[in-house]
């Protein structure tokens, strides 16, 4: 999938070499409006802009099969039925979708019965999941407006936050309840046109990301819908337009008000998707960040030896340069990321107090994951591991004796001797130490006897942060280690 670069503000003149000049031909002649320009919030036309095949570049070859199954399949059953949302979106942008979702007017139940390989899922938003092996295609009905008398409503507020809207209605309602304009795009599979609600192929030309309606009530009925706007912006390298920009400075507090569970999912799109560097700089730019992760938040507003804490920038830009090269990541080595700088001063803390190294590791991350465990969800499957990554620092640390070749053999060395590496390049940890670990997987056998040998003449001092500038001149090996290990 293609991913723009860091900072990049996409002008009109450069999206209209991603989106096919065909695709957007029948636009109204309206001046195209700069992304920086403040826009009124866009409203749903009551006549839709509709883009037939010959004028857009959307092709059925670019579509899952899958996906087309279950298009024809809908049509062959007399219902409506489009590719709605990031699908349409992506291909426009010449963008491979990572997945297809479809929109209709059956409902979940009627859905359920045109296929057999169908499950429905949800109470808040009731979906239809139609299941192709690993493959699953998405089927929603269109929502309505939940407006109107003398008609049963199925839709529950709180505080304008969404509990629960089973509510159907038909298209031109559905598209007023999509979250952002280019979103908002259908792609018809019994005439093949696109259609547009809410100027969604403008915003698209300009490179601009749009909520549909208020959007201070937006984010309050969904808050998750602030985290949306941080990745659809760093995904697409989309600027934010100033009405649905402004209430993200003040409007954090409500992420407090999400499942942890939920916002578990949501950071995993947001941080394993190859740009979690940029996402990163957002969340803290708009307060976000502080809201899901506020210890990590009060340590990285801090200077440490007069130092700036650079740990979580560098293993974040780590995690997206292994997404680009197709390999494996894990939310246990992204959260122990997160997390570390917290867990790394409370370790202290107790260290100081006369605890003992493991013990300390012990107490002060179960600590600090339990308080965060109240915020964001993380499952055992990966805290687990991840508290094994924190409590193999100290011993990495011992280098004497039969240690280390007991060390190697651990089913969390890998992961942690890289963990070691980022705590090295950013000036955390002895460059030396890093290094030293480095060269004793290579080792052969009377090699490792001997570094062993050195090793226990050496005195054992505490590392004390350095230089993360200098980190990378202090410890060559350790820097070039840490880049072939990842």
């Amino acid at each position: 999938m293609a991913v723009f670069s860091r900072h990049a503000v996409l002008s009109a003149a450069y999206l209209m070499t991603r989106v096919p000049p065909s695709a957007i031909r029948n636009l109204p002649n309206t001046v195209m409006q700069e992304p920086s320009q403040e826009m009124s919030p866009p409203a749903i036309a009551a006549t839709p802009l509709i883009v037939p095949r010959p004028e857009h570049a959307i092709s059925r070859a670019n579509i899952s099969e899958n996906a087309l199954k279950v298009l024809y399949r809908l049509k062959q059953e007399n219902f409506q039925a489009h590719l709605v949302g990031g699908g349409v979106r992506d291909l426009l942008l010449g963008h491979e979708p990572k997945d297809f979702d479809v929109a209709t007017d059956a409902t979940p139940e009627q859905v359920r019965q045109v296929f057999r390989n169908c499950r429905l899922i949800g109470r808040r938003f009731r979906l239809a999941h139609v299941h192709f092996g690993r493959e699953i295609i998405e089927v929603a009905t269109f929502r309505g407006s939940a407006s109107g008398d003398g008609e049963e409503k199925d839709r529950e507020m709180e505080s304008g936050r969404i509990l629960r809207d089973n509510t159907y209605g038909t298209i031109a309602e559905d598209a007023v309840r999509r979250d952002f304009t280019v979103n908002a795009l259908y792609y018809d599979i019994a005439s093949f046109s696109l259609i547009d609600y809410a100027d969604g192929l403008e915003d698209l030309k300009a490179g601009r990301l749009r909520l549909i309606g208020d959007p201070e009530q937006r984010y309050r009925e969904d808050p998750v819908r602030m985290l949306r706007a941080v990745r659809f912006a760093c995904k697409l390298g989309f600027t934010i337009d100033p009405l649905t920009e402004a209430p993200l400075f003040e409007l954090a507090h409500l992420l407090a008000d999400i499942a942890p569970a939920r916002l578990f999912d949501e950071l995993i799109k947001l941080f394993h998707s190859g740009y979690g560097l940029d996402v990163f700089e957002k969340l803290r730019q708009y307060g976000l960040f502080g809201e899901l992760f506020p210890a990590t938040e009060d340590c990285l507003a801090r200077e440490d030896h007069g130092f700036p804490i650079t740990f979580v920038s560098r293993g974040l830009a780590n995690t997206d340069k292994r997404l680009h090269e197709n390999k494996s990541v894990t939310p246990a080595f992204l959260f122990g990321v997160l997390l570390w700088e917290p867990v790394r001063r409370r370790f202290e803390q107790y260290l100081a107090n006369g605890e003992a190294a493991n013990e300390a590791m012990f107490m002060a991350a179960g600590e600090i994951c339990s308080r965060q465990q109240s915020l964001v969800a993380l499952p055992k499957r990966f805290s687990l591991p991840m508290r094994e990554i924190w409590s193999l620092q100290p011993r990495l640390e011992q280098r004497d004796g039969k240690r280390p070749q007991r060390l190697v053999t651990h089913p969390r060395f890998r992961a942690a001797y890289d963990f070691l590496l980022l705590r090295a390049e950013s000036g955390e940890a002895d460059p030396e130490l890093a290094a030293w670990w480095t060269r004793f997987q290579e080792a052969s056998g009377p090699e490792r006897i001997s570094m062993l040998e050195g090793a226990g003449k050496r005195r054992r001092r505490r590392p004390r942060r350095r230089n993360p500038n200098a980190a990378s001149e202090a410890g060559p090996e350790a820097t070039a280690a840490f880049e072939s290990s990842s």
